[in-house]
């Protein structure tokens, strides 16, 4: 009976002197095994009983039951302690109600894009996109510009230079190659594919090197419209933008516009929209009648059709839609702005 009872005192210091030791969440789960399992140390006591008389197996029992209950007690409190000198992020609550999975959405530009060709689809147009790699004959010579314009100077545009093999390319000889400066490439494109009657929109990213600024960044998106018909006027022009400022801003918008010179257009003009948040104009783009050396150039017929076109920020545009008030939060990624669409 001795010898018996000492087992179980042995077992009794020993899970004390293995408890005080736990230090994580890991070592209280091989302690709580090793001593409270089903095969754990004090679950192993009751095989004593066989080696007891019959009239001392109560007493035996009795004191395995109470190391249980002991062991048990001391754990538990020794479970808290352990989790209450954790780190928050360690310590797992099951009981806690599960976190509601954020849902991400469409980026505001691209929201704003689809809003636009959506209005542009109603009003009759295809929907045309090319590439943003140009060559020189569809970013300026295509469209009237000649190799003095400034447009063209290498330091207002992003050229890239080509390794032939034979060394790179300086990126300003003729065909050279340059990230496009304005959608109307993709005019150009459309044109010397399609015939007239032509009516569509044009979305799409576009790059300059201006300095940032509330109103500028280096690359932004334009939508393009381009319309070529016979007995297309000024008249259809203006008619068109002032249906769009009013359809997407609302009829009380304030739109004008003011006379210009682009090199593709003939007569030409500005678009400006009323910003209320900032108490002053701001130009959407330019717009104009498509000049008939650009219509030469696509094989089209100048003396047989006529066409307009406007090309406008869409940076601009949701500005003004969404009343944001620096064009550079659209790049900047910060979470608390883009929740807010």
């Amino acid at each position: 009976m001795a010898d018996v009872l000492e087992q179980i005192e042995a077992v009794s210091r020993q899970a004390d002197v293995d408890l005080a030791a736990v230090k994580n969440p890991a070592e209280l789960e091989q302690f709580r095994i090793k001593y409270l399992g089903s095969k754990g140390e004090i679950k192993g006591l009751m095989k004593l009983l066989g080696q007891v008389p019959k009239e001392d197996k109560p007493a035996v029992g009795q004191k395995v039951n109470a190391l249980q209950d002991r062991v048990s007690s001391a754990f538990e409190a020794h479970k808290n302690h352990v989790a209450a000198g954790m780190p928050a992020e360690l310590v797992e609550d099951v009981t806690e109600p599960g976190k509601k999975p954020e849902l991400g959405n469409r980026h505001i530009l691209m929201t704003v894009i689809d809003e636009l060709t959506e209005l542009f689809g109603r009003m009759g147009f295809a929907i045309a996109e090319g590439p943003e790699l140009e060559d020189e004959f569809h970013n300026f010579v295509a469209l009237n510009i000649p190799q003095s314009h400034p447009a063209r100077d290498p330091l207002d545009n992003y050229y890239v230079s080509i390794d032939s093999g034979e060394g790179r390319s300086s990126g300003f000889e003729e065909n050279s190659l340059l990230l496009r400066t304005q959608t109307s490439t993709v005019q150009i494109r459309v044109m010397e594919n399609q015939k007239p009657p032509i009516r569509v929109v044009i979305p799409g990213r576009v790059y300059r090197p201006d300095t940032h600024d509330d109103t500028h960044l280096s690359m932004f998106h334009q939508l393009e419209a381009l319309v070529i018909d016979e007995g297309v006027t000024m008249v259809d022009l203006k008619s068109t933008i002032m249906q769009f400022v009013h359809a997407y801003f609302g009829k009380e918008t304030k739109v004008r516009f003011r006379p210009s010179f682009f090199p593709f257009t003939e007569p030409s003009a500005e678009v400006d929209v009323w910003f209320e948040d900032k108490q002053r104009w701001v130009e959407l783009g330019g717009c104009g009648m498509v000049h008939p050396n650009v219509l030469k150039a696509c094989n089209i017929d100048p003396e047989k059709y006529t066409g307009w076109a406007f090309g406008f920020g869409i940076e601009r545009i949701a500005m003004r839609k969404y009343a944001i008030t620096d064009i550079r939060y659209f790049v900047e990624n910060d979470i608390r702005f883009l929740r807010q669409f």
